[in-house]
């Protein structure tokens, strides 16, 4: 099993005597509400899915990770997890969430302003606003607070039952018996190039560790709930027992492609993973990017900076020559790609994909959903 990154697990979870004494004296505590995916920003630097972050990045780290996709330390880290305000803030301050739910208590140690071109154009390679991840900078209030979280709230809201944080996660891979772990990240239900992927890898590791992001998308991407019953339902009738794991990752998708690819891998690191699968445009939307580019980039890093194998993957298809799903490097032959942008038009129109597309039983209950999409 792979080794946190930066050597340690963070769990800066607040002692529970200590925990108590803050609630007891909350009113004495200036107060910054923040917004939900901000929310699963928080507790995941809690729980340790983004160690070694302890907090929300100083300015020297957010500098750090922008211009070069390192931490000060070298370390790599290659999306800046930052807390913007709008206000004079204290030393000492209680995150709450838009009900006013006490989250996290914070010790602010950097106040900082920043460029949003510079931020947008490294990160996303692109000042355009219709980027979402670029829209999202060009709202954010003007200055930044960087320090260290203790976090009060540790509910695992919502799918608790599917919401593993790192510390479970080592503990049931090992379990398990699984020394080397795959991680597979997806926004969408399963098509059968998914399938076809995580079969692969399941031939050289121990177990198959599913990992759905769950938290803000765009328009017109599946509902976390259909995604999540989808696996169920593909584990359950495709996969062998004791070999495939699924847990959510509540975080929102920045669409930053090759960058939030390494990202990606670095929190499955965490979890514990030592593979992480990255097919084509991981992370991308529109053409912002390379149909590979989220695999090249990997190759700017030595493995001792990451600590984690990088499965490629080119493209896939239903061969029906071969008479099975196939990818450029096995098969000569003209394939039925794997389409998201034709299975989503066929739900809409509530037709049954074909089965080189999506397996029936997946299809079936997606179609009868009323609305499987976000509005």
């Amino acid at each position: 099993m792979n080794e946190p990154h930066g050597g340690k697990l963070v769990y800066n979870v607040l002692p529970e005597k200590e925990r108590k004494k803050v609630l007891e004296q909350e009113n004495e505590f200036q107060k910054i509400t923040i917004a939900d995916d901000v929310v699963k920003d928080v507790k995941n630097i809690g729980f340790g899915l983004y160690s070694p972050l302890k907090g929300f990045l100083n300015e020297e780290e957010f500098e750090s990770v922008i211009d070069c996709m390192r931490l000060p330390n070298q370390l790599a880290w290659s999306i800046p997890i930052i807390l913007d305000v709008d206000k004079e803030v204290e030393d000492e301050l209680l995150l709450t969430d838009k009900n006013g739910k006490i989250i996290a208590l914070m010790n602010v140690k950097d106040r900082y302003g920043y460029d949003k071109d510079h931020f947008a154009e490294n990160v996303f390679r692109t000042k355009d606003k219709n980027h979402p991840g670029v829209s999202d900078i060009y709202t954010m209030k003007e200055k930044l607070i960087g320090g260290e979280i203790k976090l009060i709230d540790t509910e695992k809201e919502p799918f608790y039952n599917c919401n593993l944080d790192p510390k479970e996660t080592r503990i049931l891979f090992k379990e398990l018996g699984w020394d080397t772990v795959v991680a597979f990240q997806t926004r969408n239900p399963p098509h059968r190039g998914h399938e076809y992927l995580q079969k692969c890898a399941l031939e050289i590791v121990d177990g198959l560790f599913i990992n759905p992001v769950v938290g803000k998308k765009k328009p017109g991407d599946f509902k976390d709930e259909v995604i999540l019953k989808s696996y169920e339902i593909l584990i359950e009738n495709y996969f062998p027992k004791r070999r495939v794991v699924m847990s959510i990752l509540p975080a929102k998708m920045r669409y930053a492609g090759p960058r939030e690819a390494i990202f990606h891998a670095v929190v499955r690191k965490n979890f514990g993973c030592t593979h992480f699968i990255v097919g084509r445009d991981h992370a991308g939307v529109g053409n912002y990017y390379g149909t590979y580019d989220a695999q090249k980039i990997f190759d700017m890093f030595d493995y001792e900076e990451l600590k984690i194998i990088p499965l490629k993957f080119e493209h896939t298809g239903y061969c029906k020559i071969c008479g099975e799903y196939v990818s450029l490097k096995t098969c000569p032959h003209k394939k039925i790609p794997p389409s998201g942008s034709k299975i989503r038009e066929m739900i809409r129109a509530k037709e049954l994909p074909p089965k080189e597309l999506m397996r029936k039983e997946v299809a079936q209950y997606i179609i009868n959903v009323e609305n499987p999409f976000v509005i």
